[in-house]
């Protein structure tokens, strides 16, 4: 199961014993640890967390099992939805969390539709946590040392990796599209096709994973921090995310005439109003905030823009029917099912509330203030105080 942190948690055990079970159990904490391991001592987590650390009851979703293919022996994986005793799915829980937005689209008669574009770094081996990460050799026996944006060299330098990745999303059914070399160096950015919400969170944890074991056996390493070189550019989780009518199949941001609908706008009011307050679920560390900065292909704002790369929420040159927004204010340390239902959950505001957004900024974004929270102590104190996101993803996840 993803934790909180979106750290895999789990068994592992023989197929005919996991036959036998259909399912197993951990204890209520580790839903909760933080991305070291560590859970609070103290505080509002033990309205939620009883102190006693129960069991969960895991469930195996059968839409998600997939082969090993590093795996030396036959291995499959399966990822699981947590429940109490009760048989109730656990609300703070980062699969229920997002199941929970789902569920409201799609009892107004919508479908939401998502395409995730994730950065990471490739670095070289460090087995010192003090020394500064660096990029690491490619097939030129050479470092990166420049910034090479959208290079194909750049990416052939390490084919035999990429090679193996693709390799390894074909057997796990993974939908991943563009493998694409970013700004900073050993800085890649892989796209996934469209598709319904919690499948696509589901394969950005598969792909996380895969990723890194694919890194270990070619002498290097992946990582998915915001920022984890100084000087770098940070590594973002870009949302795209548009609405489907079930009844009529037709995009909800557009018009019959091809024009943008009031939907649109007021999914794009939601997301300026309520953003900065979900920032903590799109920035969860310390770190994340580091990539929040000036000039540096991030954020610092709210503002919205067609075609506008400055801005945090964008609107892309598309087609009527391919109408959507792109969040861009998530960092690729943000567990990918908890973003989803945060952008969601706002978008949602906006529809409801029929919120206008303010006006298209149609210059750069980075000359305008800050708008967006300076740390995590202040992104936790705005989702604190946000009673409409409460509301939407749950008091116990938010307290949590």
């Amino acid at each position: 199961m993803p934790d909180l942190s979106g750290v895999a948690r789990g068994k592992i055990l023989p197929r005919d014993r996991f036959t036998e079970e259909r399912g197993m159990r951990l204890p209520e904490g580790t839903i909760a640890l933080s991305v070291t391991g560590e859970a609070p001592t103290q505080g509002p987590y033990f309205d939620v967390i009883r102190a006693t650390d129960p069991d969960i009851h895991l469930r195996p979703d059968p839409s998600t099992v997939r082969i090993v293919p590093w795996a030396n022996d036959p291995t499959g994986q399966v990822i699981h939805d947590c429940y109490d005793a009760a048989g109730r799915l656990v609300p703070f829980a980062p699969r229920s969390v997002l199941r929970r937005v789902c569920r409201l689209y799609e009892e107004a008669g919508w479908l939401p539709v998502v395409a995730p574009e994730l950065q990471f770094y490739l670095v070289a081996r460090n087995d010192d946590p003090d020394m500064p990460l660096r990029a690491p050799i490619g097939r030129s026996g050479r470092p990166e040392t420049s910034r090479q944006s959208y290079s194909i060299d750049a990416v052939n330098e390490f084919d035999p990796l990429f090679e193996d990745v693709y390799a390894y999303c074909k057997a796990m059914e993974l939908n991943v599209d563009t493998l694409i070399h970013e700004t900073g160096a050993g800085q890649m950015e892989i796209n996934f096709f469209h598709a319904h919400p919690l499948a696509l969170a589901d394969e950005v944890f598969f792909f996380k994973r895969t990723l890194r074991e694919a890194a270990l056996r070619h002498g290097m390493h992946a990582t998915f921090m915001a920022k984890p070189i100084a000087g770098e550019l940070g590594s973002a989780m870009h949302i795209h995310q548009s609405i489907t009518d079930k009844a009529s199949g037709r995009n909800l941001f557009s018009n019959a005439d091809g024009t943008p609908s009031r939907e649109f706008a007021w999914y794009i009011g939601g997301l300026q109003r309520y953003v900065p307050a979900a920032t903590a679920l799109f920035a969860p560390y310390v770190n994340s905030y580091r990539r929040l900065t000036r000039f540096t292909a991030a954020p610092i704002n709210i503002q919205w823009g067609s075609d506008n790369r400055t801005v945090g929420i964008r609107s892309p040159v598309a087609s009527a029917a391919a109408r959507r927004v792109e969040n861009r204010v998530g960092g690729a340390d943000a567990n990918p099912y908890v973003a989803m239902a945060a952008t969601l959950a706002c978008g949602w505001l906006g529809l409801r509330q029929r919120i206008e957004p303010g006006p298209e900024c149609t210059g750069n974004a980075y000359l305008d203030d800050y708008a967006l929270p300076r740390s995590l102590s202040e992104a936790l104190q705005a989702l604190r105080d946000d009673t409409d996101l409460r509301e939407i993803l749950g008091l116990e996840f938010v307290t949590v």
